[in-house]
């Protein structure tokens, strides 16, 4: 692909079903065969982002890759980028970098700042998720800009988010199983609107006075705060519709694909890069992948799902484990989270928007149950070592098992409500990925 930093680069695209694109899985397959390969690098994007945007995502992230492996090395890498139907949200920051303010808006040290009502470039991307519900989206639209003093206004946003995302009925007991990164519903879609909002609306004030911005934070009473509420409700509603689909598309189309790499003979060594939503796609990947196959690595980098995923039995519920729990298997190395608390997208907003029905208590601040891996990495996983950042880099690197990575460091810089969430394009974590796998003398 023209404008790569790096090659030889192939793309692998997927729709929604995970049904992959077969004239670029076969060129893959094709030319990997023909370049003799010895590692293979597929990266997986996450929630908030475009094809353009992923694919300046894989250039920005792989460019330190060739100086850090040096010319001489003995490595022969290639690099896959995925490109999935994800979700773009204007607002957010990306690659630590504030939102483009909108059109018209005026300058100034506020224009990064939320806005009533939803940008023109979140409603065409919600008509373009959610085909044949036009007329939800723009009912959603038009409540999120006049922002009714009615609380039953708000009711009616909330029925109109279920309905876009397909929730029917009331919330029962299969949400339970969320906390092991099951695919449950969620609590946000049976409670209270306007008690959801309102907790959604204290997550944003909280990630606003971490970021040392309390003049732009959020209001947390009155309806400005409750519409505030409203339109993070809309965010997270549509992120779990995202959230279902990386499962699908790791399970049903990235898998098998990588089953086929496998099979290439010489085959080349497989490395597997998720980055939040991304994270999750490849991890379901590796439940997907036929019998025998296996990878070489895996690294999460702000891996926006349970961090008890991976986990053998769950804390409050021993009878069960989490859902990746026999996934690291498929792995012939070390799986990696690479966490940082800097991520309030995950460390305030994702324990909101999991919560199963039954647990009314809000989970901030200490609440851990909800959590995410790439907040606080892989937690109650049997001899999971836990390493700062320079023990990754510099010290001995773990062969096998599931390793969490401290990079605050380094991954800290964003504005809320994401924080440092898209904060992933460094040479450090290129470092990581290459550690991890064991590639070239790094």
């Amino acid at each position: 692909m023209t404008g790569m930093s790096v090659r030889p680069y192939w793309e692998l695209r997927f729709d929604a079903y995970g049904e992959v694109d077969l004239r670029q899985r076969d060129r893959l397959l094709e030319q990997a065969a023909q370049c003799d390969l010895t590692d293979l690098v597929v990266f997986a994007h996450g929630w908030n982002n475009t094809r353009a945007m992923a694919t300046r995502l894989y250039d920005r992230f792989f460019a330190p890759f060739p100086e850090l492996l040096g010319e001489a090395g003995p490595a022969r890498l290639g690099y896959v980028g995925v490109v999935w139907p994800s979700m773009r949200f204007a607002d957010e920051s990306l690659a630590g970098l504030p939102a483009k303010p909108a059109p018209g808006a005026p300058p100034g040290p506020d224009a990064d700042a939320p806005r009533p009502g939803l940008d023109a470039e979140t409603h065409r991307a919600l008509d373009v998720v959610f085909p044949g519900r036009r007329q939800i989206v723009a009912r959603l639209a038009e409540l999120l800009t006049e922002r009714p003093e009615r609380l039953a206004a708000l009711d009616e946003f909330g029925v109109l988010v279920r309905g876009l995302v397909r929730i029917h009925g009331e919330s029962g007991a299969a949400g339970d199983a969320a906390d092991g990164d099951e695919d449950g519903v969620p609590a946000m879609f049976g409670q209270d609107v306007t008690e959801v909002c309102e907790r959604f609306a204290a997550a944003l004030t909280e990630a606003r006075a971490k970021a040392d911005a309390e003049d732009r934070a959020f209001p947390d009473s009155g309806p400005g705060g409750l519409w505030d509420g409203a339109h993070e409700l809309l965010r997270q509603g549509t992120y779990y519709v995202i959230k279902r689909r990386a499962a699908a598309v790791g399970r049903e189309g990235l898998g098998p694909a990588l089953g086929a790499l496998a099979a290439v003979r010489p085959a080349p060594r497989l490395h597997l890069v998720g980055h939040s939503f991304g994270g999750r796609l490849v991890s379901y990947a590796l439940t997907g992948l036929p019998e025998g196959a296996t990878v070489a690595s895996v690294t999460l980098l702000q891996g926006a799902f349970s961090h008890y995923a991976f986990a053998g039995r769950l804390p409050h519920a021993a009878h069960r484990g989490g859902a990746l729990r026999s996934a690291a298997h498929r792995v012939r190395g070390p799986v990696v989270s690479c966490h940082s608390h800097h991520d309030t997208a995950l460390g305030l907003l994702y324990p909101e928007a999991s919560r199963a029905p039954g647990n009314d208590a809000s989970p901030l601040p200490d609440d851990t149950r909800w959590g995410a891996i790439g907040y606080d990495g892989f937690q109650a996983v049997e001899g999971c070592p836990r390493l700062d950042l320079a023990e990754a880099l510099e010290g001995p690197f773990p062969a096998e098992g599931c390793v969490s990575v401290d990079v605050s460091e380094v991954v800290r810089h964003g504005v809320p409500p994401a924080g440092a969430h898209s904060d992933i394009c460094h040479p450090e974590l290129a470092r990581v990925v290459l550690r991890a796998g064991r590639i070239g003398d790094v």
